[in-house]
């Protein structure tokens, strides 16, 4: 493959959620990759089946089951919404069960190094709990657009504890500052930026419907 062919395959890749890379792939990926073929082979789905579901491209969902590519946030949020969890849910099955009792230390980060996006699973999903608390960071000009739910009618509670954040949800956008909060129930898409000039620090509480 010449290099210009290359590069295009790289930018489609990039268009549909991903983020390549040249070293061999991360612990977290490869645990992340097989839980998502496990998902699909329960159900008895094709990559192509899945595909269409979460509305990726076959090559991308293989690539990702396989850990070839590192997944976006919007790439596992389509999944998530394919699979009926959330990216907690997803996130959590891959490791061993959180104790009743999370230290700072212990609480999972997730990077979506693309997007400018760090996720803090303070209070991870547990048997019998419906809800779960997140902290997110968005780097200043940041901008995560998911175009549906996980689970449709989720609850969000989001809180910002440090600079600006823009949230859009049902064709409104709600501009928060420091300690303000947005209360909703999410059907559709949704979208989280940050105008900067400083970046965006926020909580944020899921509970299922």
């Amino acid at each position: 493959m010449g290099d210009e062919a290359k590069g295009d395959a790289d930018a489609v890749e990039r268009a549909d959620g991903v983020v390549g890379r040249a070293e061999g792939p991360d612990a977290v990926d490869v645990r992340l990759g097989a839980r998502l073929a496990e998902l699909r082979a329960e159900r008895g789905w094709s990559l192509g089946e899945v595909a269409e579901r979460g509305g990726v491209s076959r090559s991308t969902l293989s690539r990702a089951e396989r850990a070839e590519i590192s997944p976006t946030a919007s790439l596992l949020n389509r999944l998530c919404h394919v699979y009926g969890r959330t990216m907690s849910q997803l996130l959590s099955e891959i490791e061993p069960e959180p104790a009743l009792l999370v230290r700072a230390a212990d609480q999972r980060i997730w990077r979506d190094r693309a997007a400018g996006f760090v996720r803090r699973s303070v209070s991870p999903p547990h048997p019998g709990l419906r809800g779960e608390l997140v902290e997110g960071r968005l780097a200043a000009g940041a901008d995560l657009a998911y175009d549906r739910p996980p689970v449709p009618g989720l609850e969000q509670h989001i809180w910002v504890l440090d600079g600006t954040l823009d949230v859009t949800a049902r064709d409104t956008e709600h501009r928060l500052g420091p300690g303000d909060c947005l209360r909703l129930r999410i059907w559709g898409p949704t979208r989280f930026r940050c105008p900067g000039p400083e970046d965006v620090r926020y909580a944020l509480a899921v509970v299922l419907p």
